[in-house]
């Protein structure tokens, strides 16, 4: 297994990742980035954004490939498609199937992914009915029914987004009334190809060989009924990718990561930033920013500790 020494070693290659491999390597300090997949996160599946600043509206590969395009520019070291074995955050070393990294700081940009309904189904539907990518998957369900489950911005947008395809969406929630913002509301109430079914949550997923009808429990009245359909997309929230470091440093009730306001975790010299942290809003501009203010603060740190850094990396 070779080894690798770098001043900052970030794991992630999001918009939070690579913003930070950006700042961190203009900061005159050596700097790896590591992912388990290759670079670009979640945005990468997005077909549009219109609220990033100055892009108006860009395609969430394009933005993305842009970020990378911007840290390539700085000499940041990539190392994309890494099986993680471990991850000693504190004596910072991170092994993966090929290589032992060991860094004077680490940044975790991870991330999150999809919550899962965790109903009965749901596993064993996943890739034949069940998704949790609407960019990805939509054009397989060209003249079909789907649903869409949940309420707040993504699930709506993603909704509208399926209407290109399918001949009928429907969107069911929990409550009598959607949490995504009003303009997106407002969008989503003119399609005609969209049904709301309120009220309702899915207990089971169910078909043959691929998905044909999900079971729904109405909160309220707790009647039973079924909804025909050949695909479900669940998008009720987002769980953080912490598997490699739990309980290793402080964390939430629902396992984010909790920093102050410079990214530092609960461990020196580790710091995390985007999804993955706890944060009042998760988006690639907050992503972004928070990659920022953490490499910087990495930097910082590593100039403060120079001479006990040494001594530890000799």
């Amino acid at each position: 297994m070779e080894k690798l020494n770098f001043d900052t070693i970030i794991l992630g290659g999001g918009p939070a990742g690579l913003s930070a491999a950006i700042y961190s390597s203009r900061g005159a300090v050596s700097t790896a980035i590591i992912d388990t997949n290759m670079f670009g996160g979640q945005p990468s599946n997005y077909l549009e954004l219109e609220n990033y600043p100055g892009a108006k509206l860009v395609g969430g590969y394009d933005l993305m490939e842009k970020f990378e395009e911007h840290a390539d520019m700085f000499g940041v070291n990539k190392f994309p498609m890494q099986e993680i074995e471990s991850v000693d955050l504190k004596n910072k070393i991170i092994k993966t199937k090929e290589y032992e990294f060991s860094a004077k700081t680490i940044i975790i940009a991870t991330g999150a992914q999809p919550t899962k309904l965790g109903v009965k189904g749901e596993k064993e539907f996943t890739g034949r009915g069940v998704s949790y990518c609407a960019v990805c998957d939509g054009a397989f369900y060209r003249n079909k029914t789907v649903a869409v489950v949940g309420g707040g911005n993504a699930a709506v947008e993603e909704a509208m987004y399926l209407t290109k395809f399918a001949d009928k969406v429907y969107v069911i929630h929990r409550r009598d009334e959607l949490r995504a913002d009003k303009i997106v509301q407002e969008r989503a109430f003119k399609n005609e190809k969209l049904e709301f079914v309120w009220d309702s949550v899915v207990k089971e997923i169910q078909g043959e060989n691929l998905v044909n009808n999900v079971v729904l429990e109405n909160v309220k009245t707790g009647k039973i009924s079924n909804l025909n359909v050949n695909g479900i997309f669940p998008y009720i929230g987002i769980t953080p990718n912490t598997e490699y470091f739990n309980g290793q440093l402080q964390q939430d009730a629902y396992g984010f990561i909790i920093t102050d306001e410079t990214m530092q975790t609960s461990i020196d010299g580790v710091f995390a930033v985007g999804d993955v942290r706890k944060t009042p809003l998760r988006q690639v501009i907050t992503a972004a920013s928070d990659g920022a203010v953490g490499a910087v603060y990495a930097v910082k740190f590593i100039e403060q500790n120079t001479n006990s850094l040494n001594q530890l990396t000799k």
